[in-house]
């Protein structure tokens, strides 16, 4: 069973809406209610931001970048204000970490993992590489000189997802707010009670009025939010339908886009490497978080030859994590997020033993938890490469091992979905197993261990989106290149 708990930290604002930087009344009637997915409990309601609302939120940051002094800042002296909402960040983990248990269920464990050590990395490193980017740069031509600028895409939506708010200020929110631009941010309904307290933290960071909004909002909002006029860029994290509409939606007014989304990542294991080694990144990466994760390792691809050792050893790994109250550090893992990702799981590992897939381990609630959305980490054989949960993204914990004959076979089965995110090659000799992963067609690729570099570039290929996150280039996709032609010295003395 896992323990009652009311809400035990201060969530700010929380009969309030986040507009233009400060707490206002919000005109909806609308409310959401947060759900503890580890006990089923509502422990609190917040006020959903209306159409005008919306309207407010867009208007103040249209007004912020065509008028105001944000846009116009040095790139050092955003980079500054930037740092102290960092800051702010930083002195409200304790309480981000716990409020994210509440509402999405992760281990405080994990929040502190990835929020106090990734996400702050992240974001530090942004800061730190913003006021030295190459924001103008003079070219010489046969004929002229030629500035190339760099300026701030416009106004940002910036949609975030309930696995990682915290993190994806580093990835997404803070890149947009070195480049220039108005950033709304528009949280998962998962998140309500960690959008206030990142909130909070730039309400007192010093950003100029209408540059920063955090809007809690219903389906029909959202999809208003993405259709708006005043809206310049939507840089989403999510999956592939979302972003479908999402470029339906923005494409009537040739708005930017930057989509990071799904994966179905292969780990291929080579027939010549120590499997204790492997498994001691491996596991982490697969079924970490109960693999809600978009760069999961959720395709285990082994060599034929060592198929049944390779399974022996995740059912083992598998079996020995520990799922029950998220708050109780004896236990690895927590429920999934939310009733629809519950229900999602159960579903599609229905469908998978319907097309003829067994349980190695795993396949249902642990039976020691009556209430929230638990579901044991499971393991899947006999799976084929063509069947749907080969194909298609799970989001939780269902990981399938898939049997290959050759190194040219391991390619195929790697690169035979949709989904271009992550994966990882094993080999006992690194040069080889790096010419492999090269084969792979994904925009990241680990070679003996798992996961991706978040200070660097870092997005998806085919249907995993485009546009890239992190390091330099994280930032610089807010922006657009302005070319200014200038007369030049050689010009200048052919014309006289």
């Amino acid at each position: 069973m896992t323990k009652q708990r009311t809400l035990d930290i201060d969530i700010p604002g929380l009969d309030k809406l986040f507009i233009a930087g400060d707490w206002v009344a919000g005109s909806g009637v609308d409310t959401w209610d947060v759900v503890m997915p580890s006990t089923e409990e509502t422990i609190a309601s917040v006020p959903l931001a209306s159409i005008a609302d919306a309207d407010a939120a867009v208007a103040a940051a249209r007004e912020a970048f065509d008028t105001g002094p944000w846009p116009r800042m040095a790139p050092a002296e955003r980079a500054s204000v930037c740092a102290r909402f960092g800051e702010e960040l930083v002195a409200r983990l304790p309480d981000l970490n716990r409020a994210w248990t509440f509402e999405s269920g992760f281990p405080l464990l994990h929040g502190e993992t990835i929020n106090g050590s990734a996400g702050r990395l992240i974001w530090e490193r942004a800061i730190e590489l913003a006021p030295d980017l190459p924001w103008e740069e003079i070219r010489e031509t046969p004929t002229s000189k030629v500035l190339l600028e760099r300026i701030p895409i416009g106004t940002v939506l910036a949609v975030l997802t309930y696995n990682g708010p915290v993190i994806q200020q580093g990835m997404k929110v803070i890149p947009g707010l070195l480049a220039g631009c108005p950033v709304i941010m528009k949280f998962a309904p998962d998140s309500q009670l960690t959008a206030r307290l990142v909130a909070e933290a730039a309400r007192i960071s010093g950003f100029p009025a209408g540059v920063v909004s955090a809007l809690p909002v219903d389906l029909e909002t959202s999809r208003y939010l993405v259709e708006h006029k005043g809206i310049d860029m939507v840089h989403m994290t999510g999956g592939i339908p979302a972003a479908v509409e999402v470029v339906g939606r923005t494409s009537k007014r040739l708005a930017r886009t930057a989509l990071e989304l799904g994966g179905k990542s292969p780990a291929i294991i080579m027939d010549d490497v120590d499997l204790d080694e492997v498994m001691s990144t491996l596991v982490p990466n697969s079924i970490g978080g109960l693999a809600q994760s978009c760069v999961a390792l959720s395709r285990i691809l082994a060599p034929r030859s060592r198929y049944d050792d390779i399974v022996s050893k995740l059912v083992e790994a598998f079996e020995s994590i520990s799922v029950g109250d998220p708050f109780d550090p004896s236990n690895d893992m927590g429920p999934l997020g939310n009733v629809r990702a519950l229900g999602r799981v159960q579903n599609m590992l229905e469908g998978a033993i319907k097309q003829g897939a067994k349980i190695a381990t795993g396949g249902r609630r642990p039976p020691h938890l009556e209430k929230g959305y638990f579901f044991e980490p499971t393991l899947l054989v006999d799976v084929d490469e063509t069947m749907d949960i080969a194909q298609h993204e799970v989001f939780g914990p269902i990981i399938v091992v898939i049997p290959y004959d050759t190194v040219d076979d391991a390619v195929r089965i790697a690169n035979g979905t949709e989904f271009g995110l992550a994966g990882s090659v094993y080999g006992g000799d690194e040069k080889t197993a790096l010419d492999l992963a090269r084969r792979v067609r994904s925009g990241s690729v680990a070679v003996n261990q798992a996961g991706v570099c978040l200070t660097e570039p870092f997005g998806g290929v085919k249907q995993s989106g485009w546009g890239r996150e992190g390091g330099t280039e994280g930032i610089l996709e807010f922006t657009e290149i302005k070319q200014y032609l200038l007369r030049g010295v050689e010009l200048q003395a052919r014309l006289e």
